[in-house]
């Protein structure tokens, strides 16, 4: 049972560390990556499609991504998801091939979005500390229905604490490499 509990919350956890990269892939750098695209979807067909299922994403140099959709119907679809995504990109297209070329970042922009990184990381460790939280009370739980005792409890809770602390480590490592790589100039 206790070994459940470490597990589910181990699970949680690691889903809380996917969610911030992932949060971390849209926050964009000065250098170009397909990976900040993965968040827009279009329309083909009728059907809300990810981006890449529908074109090819390439990144032509350090600055500019290259992307050309399977069928020349969707440029125009492909550019305006783009432009309305809140990505602060702005598409050109050259028969069809879209070139994104990534704006220079101010330090203005590089202070705000260090800030942004920031937020996601304090979410995530709510994240990774609401799951030692209900772990703890599932413990609690069986505690009270004596089904371990207070010994196997504290020690349970114990091992959680040290997840916790090993997951919180994580998301600080993944912040203080983006901070570098957004400070970078």
């Amino acid at each position: 049972m206790i070994e459940d509990i470490k597990t589910d919350a181990e699970k949680l956890m690691r889903n809380a560390i996917g969610a911030l990269e992932q949060a971390f892939r849209k926050i964009r750098t000065g250098r170009a990556s397909g990976a900040i695209l993965d968040s827009i979807v279009v329309d083909y067909y009728g059907t809300e499609t990810p981006l890449k299922q529908v074109a090819n994403v390439s990144v032509e140099d350090a600055r500019t991504l290259s992307i050309i959709p399977w069928e020349p119907s969707m440029v125009p679809v492909v550019e305006k998801a783009i432009m309305k995504s809140d990505l602060g990109l702005n598409p050109s297209t050259a028969g069809n091939n879209i070139r994104v070329t990534m704006p220079m970042l101010t330090e203005e922009t590089r202070k705000e979005f260090v800030k942004q990184a920031r937020n996601e990381a304090e979410n995530c460790r709510i994240s990774v500390r609401n799951a030692r939280r209900d772990a703890n009370n599932d413990i609690k739980d069986l505690l009270k229905e004596k089904e371990i005792t207070e010994d196997e409890a504290r020690q349970a809770e114990d091992q959680i604490q040290k997840l916790t602390d090993r997951f919180i480590a994580e998301v600080d490592e993944h912040l203080e490499s983006k901070e570098a790589d957004l400070l970078k100039v």
